[in-house]
């Protein structure tokens, strides 16, 4: 069985090199900031061993840029980070890009999301500037029906493969952050053409919980998980940044990739990493699931 080695997360692992405090852009400071860190991070998932470069453009959304007076730079921002994810695997010799499209509203929050048909334009905006640099588009972190919904709408828009991710419980996987059963996504594979189905920014043993009730659905499955503590509801607020949140301190590269061995026996053949989980979890995720 053929796995497909994702990256790890790019946020954190920025701010983990960056000198500068986080803000409520995240990411998105550190690209306008210092792209060729951005790209130092591309390149460093590559040679841990990963298949895919994540563009750095989860968070680029016209109401997280519109707060600090930037949403001018929406076009921009989004061809950067293609352009940079592009350049590093370019620079690697082989992979592919996925274009990332995290949820709009807030993080772990559907109800700041707007309404499916109207998130859908949101997406297709940001899909067709996507479209000339990425290999596939990566929808991730949706944490409803209605938030998923809206995300694969507005990709459907391009020609590209669509892969969804959704983030679940961290206490029980087999429900979305929403309370829905992560089932319920399901019929979308079928009416958006979803070409993977994976479950991201969760703890791992959530996303154990959660591939099982997704496979064997006729596409690929997988799971990058995040390498927090636990989602806290002072995070959840709208504009908090990332220093609130705990990371997990037993989640070393071996523990890690122990806990990816169980999604692999439950049938997951896309795996990496979310929050948290750096170039040293590849690599270990390489050596084990890339050898022979």
């Amino acid at each position: 069985m053929r796995i497909t080695l994702l990256d790890g997360g790019m946020g954190q692992e920025l701010l983990t090199r960056s000198s500068t405090p986080p803000t409520g852009l995240w990411s998105t400071q550190i690209l306008m900031d210092s792209p060729e860190l951005v790209r130092a991070v591309h390149r460093d998932y590559f040679a841990a061993g990963a298949d895919i470069a994540t563009t750095n453009s989860y968070a680029i959304h016209r109401d997280r840029l519109r707060p600090f007076g930037i949403e001018n730079h929406f076009n921009n921002l989004h061809q950067l980070a293609c352009k940079i994810a592009v350049s590093a695997r370019d620079k690697h010799g082989f992979g592919l890009v996925a274009g990332s499209m995290g949820p709009s509203g807030w993080s772990y929050r559907p109800d700041l999301a707007p309404p499916a048909e109207e998130a859908a334009e949101l997406y297709a905006e940001i899909a067709k500037l996507h479209e000339p640099y990425v290999d596939l588009i990566l929808c991730e972190t949706m944490s409803s029906v209605a938030q998923a919904r809206g995300a694969v709408m507005g990709a459907r828009v391009v020609t590209k493969p669509i892969w969804l991710s959704v983030t679940v419980d961290d206490e029980d996987g087999s429900k979305l952050r929403s309370g829905e059963s992560v089932t319920q996504i399901l019929p979308m594979i079928a009416e958006f053409k979803i070409e993977a189905l994976l479950v991201n920014c969760s703890v791992p043993e959530a996303v154990n919980q959660a591939i099982p009730l997704l496979a064997n659905q006729g596409v690929s499955v997988g799971g990058y998980a995040n390498g927090f503590v636990k989602i806290t509801k002072d995070f959840m607020k709208k504009g908090a940044t990332v220093d609130i949140l705990e990371k997990r301190p037993n989640l070393g590269p071996e523990i890690y990739a122990d806990l990816v061995d169980g999604w692999v026996k439950h049938g997951a053949t896309i795996v990496g990493g979310c929050c948290e989980v750096g170039p040293a979890h590849i690599q270990e995720l390489a050596r084990r699931l890339k050898s022979g």
